[in-house]
């Protein structure tokens, strides 16, 4: 048997379709099974959190929710996801959603924007639905050198710095590029501002250098024990002068301009 073959979570064989409703239960297993990701997803959620707008008390809507748990962190939130899942609020796709114009606080998502097949679709989709000062907050993959590296060689996810904003037609989760979010918010910042005026970017930070590797993600073994989380977490923060060459993951924040249309009552 070999390392990567070892390595490999006991349950991951069993996901052969990535698209199937199945999985995200599958997925939801894995993180509660695992204590060292389910406290990195804490820590995310928590993120998201401190970026909401301030006063946002009507409707605040994660996308692509899967199998994560982010109402025990923030419980008046509305899950959805593209695929079914019973334990969720709502189902709809994020290119065409059922929210009335600017009748929205926020946005979160958590590892989505990426996989979306028209990410200029959303994006306007989003703009629409937000109120003005609304938000939208994701935590997404990082194009740092070590973030590239990782994806490129370890990830089952394509990751081409190279691509356009869409991908090719294909299912929720199997198709995707790791890349967008560095393609979009950085490469062709000056672009999204041409297309979606209304969209402010307000943050983009890279972070989390080894934390979710050490977890394992849903894939792999966790490769570090329990007790260990709090101090690579302080080690990762004595690395923070660093994120922009080993940063994983990016926090990125959009905010709606205050000068958009009249905020429609839900």
């Amino acid at each position: 048997m070999g390392l990567l073959a070892w390595l490999r979570f006991p349950e991951a064989p069993a996901i052969d379709d990535l698209d199937d409703a199945a999985v995200v239960k599958l997925h939801s297993g894995i993180i509660r099974r695992k204590p060292f990701l389910r406290r990195l997803y804490v820590d995310f959620y928590r993120t998201i959190e401190q970026w909401l707008p301030q006063g946002c008390t009507k409707r605040v809507v994660e996308l692509g929710s899967g199998g994560g748990f982010i109402k025990e962190v923030i419980p008046k939130i509305i899950t959805s996801d593209v695929v079914p899942v019973a334990e969720l609020d709502m189902c709809f796709s994020a290119l065409e959603m059922p929210f009335g114009d600017a009748s929205v606080d926020a946005f979160c998502m958590m590892d989505v924007l990426h996989h979306l097949p028209d990410v200029r679709r959303f994006l306007a989709e989003a703009d629409r639905c937000l109120r003005p000062g609304g938000r939208i907050v994701m935590i997404e993959p990082a194009n740092t050198a070590w973030g590239r590296f990782v994806y490129q060689k370890f990830h089952h996810e394509a990751f081409d710095p190279t691509g356009p904003w869409d991908l090719q037609p294909g299912g929720p989760l199997s198709t995707a590029n790791g890349a967008i979010p560095w393609i979009v918010f950085v490469r062709d910042r000056q672009e999204l501002a041409r297309a979606l005026p209304h969209l402010r970017l307000v943050h983009l930070r890279p972070h989390t250098p080894v934390r979710y590797l050490l977890s394992g993600g849903l894939s792999m073994r966790q490769l570090a024990p329990n007790f260990s989380y709090a101090v690579i977490k302080r080690i990762e923060g004595l690395l923070r002068p660093l994120y922009g060459c080993l940063g994983m993951f990016y926090t990125i924040v959009l905010e709606r301009e205050e000068h958009g249309p009249a905020t429609e009552e839900a």
